[in-house]
């Protein structure tokens, strides 16, 4: 489910990659890039235009702001614990198959290791916690694993009491500076053995702000033709950004702090639809958009506004090719635990939320892993007044027929 202040016909991407233009001061890269992250970074942003593609087909109206960082790196972690057709299947979704697990985990440190603290101006944090039954066990490896690639939180806790969805909640909230406060709901599921969750955090100033003063009601144009009233921020000098043009689009880098971040906004040229120049979306057609950036001198005018954003991915990720990971009957967990054969994914909730004003931007997002086993067969208590018989099953035959009001009379 979607809650937005604004509907807004808008892409924005958080770039958190280091490709085409750097920025318009065309500073050199901190370091190149190991080849285990570049194939993770490649994979995260085709996994992440393949999820975005998907989410848009299914709600076409609705503003839509994903991480899938954020994702990828709950489903890294998940990948840990997969055998056999799961890990075949796991990494296929998430387009790193063809390596290896330990090129996987690799590419996920160094990744981890180079955004985190990139810009001394922007703020941007990552954080991953595994969450699990107390009296559950978990393989020694798998949680090792995720510690020393991923950094993650390790914690056993009652799910039964309220106490550990607050703790959950409250790691959620402290990770993303208080712009997500719920990720799990009050009663766990009995059956829920373990959550693994990312945590996101951005906080960037623009490198040219807007002027406050100049901000402004104007009309939106929305996709069905109508108008809004929105604030509309202005930048009252023209300054160099990198663009890219063609017949169908105008794209702009509006560079944070040091320009190693920058929102990237594809807008559709007047005669076209955000639906139709979307739609041929991949990583090639994304290249070649980026490649193609080059300097430019122009104002600037966007909205100011904010949204939040949530949404269960099972279904969307399931189409995608995570079906065995979520088939209680093919998933293999057992790098997780080696003895609960049916354990699998049955949760993969996702909530973000972005700023957007003269002086910069916030963004955060949140993603919760969770897996169960089937659910325990049910005990089915006798121990009320009940009706019964005593029949033959192949014809039918009822031999006795009565009920018991109290069994001690």
């Amino acid at each position: 489910m979607l809650r937005s202040w604004l509907r807004l016909s808008l892409v924005a991407v958080l770039l958190v990659a280091c490709e085409g233009p750097v920025g318009m001061d065309d500073r050199e890269p901190p370091r190149d890039l190991s080849p285990q992250e570049v194939a993770v970074v490649e994979a995260d942003r085709s996994f992440g235009l393949s999820l975005y593609g998907a989410l848009r087909d299914a709600e076409p109206n609705e503003n839509l702001f994903i991480s899938p960082l954020s994702v990828s790196m709950a489903l890294g972690m998940t990948l840990n614990g997969a055998e056999e057709e799961t890990f075949d299947d796991m990494a296929a979704t998430l387009h790193v198959d063809g390596l290896s697990r330990a090129e996987i985990n690799a590419g996920y440190r160094d990744l981890i290791n180079l955004l985190v603290d990139l810009d001394p101006r922007v703020t941007f944090t990552i954080a991953n916690a595994i969450w699990h039954r107390d009296t559950f066990d978990v393989e020694a490896d798998f949680l090792k694993t995720n510690q020393d690639h991923f950094d993650a939180t390790v914690e056993g806790l009652d799910f039964s009491s309220d106490a550990a969805v607050d703790r959950m909640n409250r790691w959620v909230d402290e990770q993303t500076n208080g712009r997500i406060s719920e990720m799990v709901n009050a009663p766990i599921d009995p059956d829920m053995m373990l959550y693994l969750m990312n945590a996101l955090y951005f906080q960037g100033d623009w490198q040219h702000q807007f002027d406050a003063e100049q901000t402004a009601p104007a009309d939106f144009t929305r996709a069905d033709g109508s108008t809004v009233e929105v604030d509309m921020m202005h930048q009252t000098e023209a300054r160099r950004f990198a663009v890219y043009e063609n017949e169908q689009l105008q794209m702009i880098d509006l560079p944070y702090g040091d320009s190693l971040f920058s929102m990237t906004i594809v807008l559709p040229r007047e005669e076209e639809s955000l639906a139709s120049v979307m739609a041929g979306l991949d990583a090639a057609t994304w290249h070649s958009w980026t490649d193609g950036l080059t300097p430019q001198r122009l104002f600037v005018a966007m909205p100011r506004f904010e949204l939040e954003y949530e949404q269960s991915l099972v279904d969307v990720l399931d189409a995608l090719g995570l079906a065995s990971a979520l088939d209680p009957e093919r998933a293999d967990f057992s790098g997780i635990n080696p003895d609960m054969n049916d354990l699998h994914i049955s949760k993969i909730d996702h909530r973000t939320f972005l700023r957007v004003d003269e002086q910069g931007t916030e963004a955060a997002a949140a993603t919760a892993v969770g897996l169960q086993p089937v659910s325990a067969p049910q005990t089915v208590r006798v121990d009320r007044p009940f009706f019964l018989t005593i029949r033959e099953r192949h014809s039918g035959t009822i031999l006795f027929i009565g009920h018991v009001l109290d069994p001690a009379a």
